[in-house]
């Protein structure tokens, strides 16, 4: 049996300022913005490549949880240093690119699947971004 993820919600406390940040700065597609009934509001938004959409809303149904209050939430490129520049030529305040050495984060590059960048959206929402492999690991 396969089991997809297929949608993170994302707490925010405005979903107009939210829209903007997911799909102007950070680049994910608007799949879908509705009205709910109850004067609520539903944002679907997918990243460029995934097959996970994250859901940003206010009103009842969405999510209890503050907004802010996530964090470690990961998106994989494969060039990390390339992914960064986007995010600052579109005025996302990013991190520097950063691994983790002895334990601890350190400046510069790692390798595969140790190379990381951080930013926050505008409620503090944590987002890190990861560079894989260039080439698709073999499962087995």
């Amino acid at each position: 049996m396969e089991w997809k993820l297929e949608l993170v919600p994302i707490p925010v406390s405005d979903v107009e300022r939210a829209k903007r940040f997911y799909s102007e700065q950070v680049g994910f597609a608007i799949d879908l913005d509705i009205r709910l009934d109850d004067g609520g509001r539903i944002v679907q938004l997918t990243p460029p490549g995934s097959g996970c959409s994250i859901v940003l809303g206010a009103g009842g149904g969405v999510t209890p949880v503050r907004p802010g209050s996530v964090q470690g939430v990961q998106l994989v490129v494969p060039d990390v240093v390339a992914a960064r520049g986007e995010l600052l030529a579109r005025g996302v305040p990013v991190g520097p690119v950063q691994h983790v050495e002895n334990g601890a984060l350190a400046d510069g590059p790692g390798g595969a699947w140790n190379s990381f960048v951080y930013f926050n959206d505008p409620d503090g929402n944590g987002w890190a971004v990861q560079q894989g492999p260039t080439a698709p690991a073999a499962k087995g």
